[in-house]
């Protein structure tokens, strides 16, 4: 109730107004604020998800794009959340697109943005870092390249951003699919891929933190199979599908929420095909992810971790202990003591 009177209040404002004040509370006031919103679970073992690269202690995450800044992970690690993931960010500041750029959909439960990676730059996102709590959660950070920096140098930027976060950070995400940078996703061919991690390979042989890339929902599903060897090649941690989607008749900027749904899933779909031959690689689903239903398909297919966005921000917090519930309806249904042992057996599960 608390959530639906602050949504019912908050979606006569304008989104990005509203979204700049809920960091701003949310970073004043995080324990009282989770512990309003319902705190976090108490058995994390019942709901632990392995993953080949790290474990999880709840099998949904929150994806990149709503703590921009890292001033939230405080609050989002005492919810249940398994994971946080913060960021895009570059190694500069930069002030974005022009505004307006956050556009609400409410009937559809989506959202439009055409943010372009507007955030204060890694040094005041790493000291966030080092000054927040994260509860045992693990932390992931997103990085991109900056919006001056030409597609030849970007290579350099991820360089600069993965030596920045590797040690505080649980895992790292290269962005090459944002659709509100300017020459972003020219990055996600193959030779363009293959530069940005041959110039992280030296940095790599001394480090071990989990590297996924995070791709678009708008590739051709035939190039999807190449991702994949790239990132065996590369021996990163797996894909992140998907990011938000470009509908021309919407206007500019990326699509998020049920609008994403059916295309990220498809992109989804594919991938856990092609990577049932790369067993080192994990995939962690995003896009379009808004109920129990979502994720439950989306194991049925061989999928596992996820992540929600536009879901939290129509439903809040709500989301997560309807996920919860809808969990324990099944462990017990079929007297499984844990989400592992469900996942063991989910081809024999209705």
């Amino acid at each position: 109730m608390l959530y639906d009177f602050f949504k019912f209040m908050a979606f006569k404002m304008d989104a990005e107004k509203v979204h700049e004040l809920s960091i701003k509370m949310l970073s004043t006031f995080p324990l009282a604020l989770s512990e309003s919103f319902g705190g976090d679970i108490s058995d994390r073992d019942r709901f632990q998800t392995k993953l080949n690269s790290m474990n999880w202690d709840f099998p949904v995450g929150l994806a990149a794009g709503l703590d921009k800044t890292a001033s939230c992970i405080d609050f989002f690690s005492r919810i249940p959340f398994g994971a946080v993931e913060v960021g895009t960010v570059t190694p500069l500041a930069q002030v974005g697109n022009p505004k307006p750029r956050l556009f609400r959909y409410k009937s559809e439960e989506s959202l439009r943005n055409c943010m372009g990676f507007n955030n204060p730059g890694s040094e005041v996102v790493l000291s966030n870092i080092l000054k927040s709590d994260r509860n045992g959660k693990m932390l992931g950070v997103n990085l991109g390249k900056n919006k001056l920096t030409t597609a030849d140098e970007a290579k350099n930027d991820y360089l600069k951003l993965y030596r920045s976060f590797k040690d505080v950070s649980d895992y790292l995400v290269i962005n090459v699919s944002s659709p509100n940078t300017p020459g972003l996703r020219d990055l996600q061919r193959h030779d363009s891929m293959r530069e940005i991690f041959i110039n992280l390979e030296e940095e790599r042989k001394t480090d071990s933190t989990p590297l996924f890339i995070k791709i678009s929902p708008d590739l051709p599903l035939d190039s999807l199979e190449g991702i994949v060897e790239l990132a065996n090649e590369f021996k990163l941690s797996g894909i992140i599908a998907t990011n938000t989607t470009i509908m021309e008749e919407r206007g500019a900027g990326g699509v998020s929420g049920k609008l994403l749904t059916a295309k990220a899933k498809i992109v989804r779909e594919r991938l856990l095909e092609v990577m049932k031959d790369h067993t080192s690689l994990d995939l962690i689903g995003v896009g379009g992810i808004s109920s129990f239903d979502d994720l439950w398909d989306y194991w049925k297919k061989g999928g596992r971790a996820a992540q929600i966005y536009s879901s939290f921000i129509f439903q809040g917090p709500t989301v997560l202990f309807d996920i919860q519930k809808s969990i324990d309806e099944k462990l017990n249904q079929y007297q499984f003591k844990n989400l592992e042992e469900l996942f063991l057996n989910i081809d024999h599960c209705d």
